[in-house]
């Protein structure tokens, strides 16, 4: 009986990472900003808040967009990967420290009440940085940007992250911090939560300022709803 209501309650959990689990976004920050300085377009820290949830290529579509840049695709190709070789040269230096308050605690009890996690991440780098922060094993899939070929607000993402928990994408819940990753997990017909600013994740059914704002009653909440 009681393994059967474990069964019945099962859901799935999928996290996003940059700016969920760690933040990430200062380092993509750091090196899209030498990226444009370096070809003559100013970049702001406002403009850097259009680029989460996007691949790097329509990121880099949008900084030389914005800076009236055109390039041919071997340059284009050639830039995308020194933004890459720059960025992994910042994040080799994470720790289990870079991971966000309280996101161990949602972890854990997760893992604890038997329920499905999984990751649904635009980065192509997810993996690593999970391993650096020491967290890979708490993922029951991980489904990232080597893994998909349509950006957010595409579901895709998160809909191969359900597939390989195997839950149905309507019993699945995405942690994300981008209107574009919310759109994502509201078109899959999964529990959108908001980490970050109330006004810009406003499409999302729930928004938190962090998870030291989401005490366990909410995630047995969604446990059991």
């Amino acid at each position: 009986m009681f393994q059967q209501e474990i069964f019945m309650g099962k859901k799935g959990f999928i996290f996003d990472l940059d700016g969920v689990i760690v933040d990430t976004a200062k380092y993509h920050y750091l090196a899209w900003k030498k990226l444009a300085n370096d070809i003559g377009i100013s970049f702001s820290e406002s403009q850097n808040e259009h680029l989460k949830g996007v691949s790097r290529i329509r990121s880099l579509e949008k900084i030389l967009d914005w800076g009236g840049v055109r390039l041919n695709q071997e340059d284009f190709n050639e830039l995308m990967a020194k933004k890459n070789e720059d960025y992994l040269r910042y994040i080799k230096t994470m720790n289990e420290n870079e991971i966000l308050p309280d996101v161990k605690k949602i972890l854990n009890y997760l893992t604890q009440k038997g329920q499905a996690i999984a990751l649904g991440s635009a980065s192509k780098n997810a993996r690593s940085i999970l391993s650096m922060v020491s967290l890979k094993d708490e993922f029951d899939a991980i489904i990232d940007g080597n893994d998909v070929t349509k950006a957010k607000p595409d579901p895709e993402v998160f809909l191969k992250a359900a597939s390989a928990i195997n839950i149905k994408p309507e019993r699945c819940i995405v942690f994300e911090d981008s209107l574009a990753g919310i759109q994502a997990a509201n078109t899959a017909n999964m529990v959108s939560i908001g980490i970050g600013d109330k006004d810009t994740l406003k499409e999302a059914e729930y928004v938190f300022k962090d998870f030291t704002e989401m005490d366990i009653d909410f995630i047995e909440f969604l446990i059991e709803r």
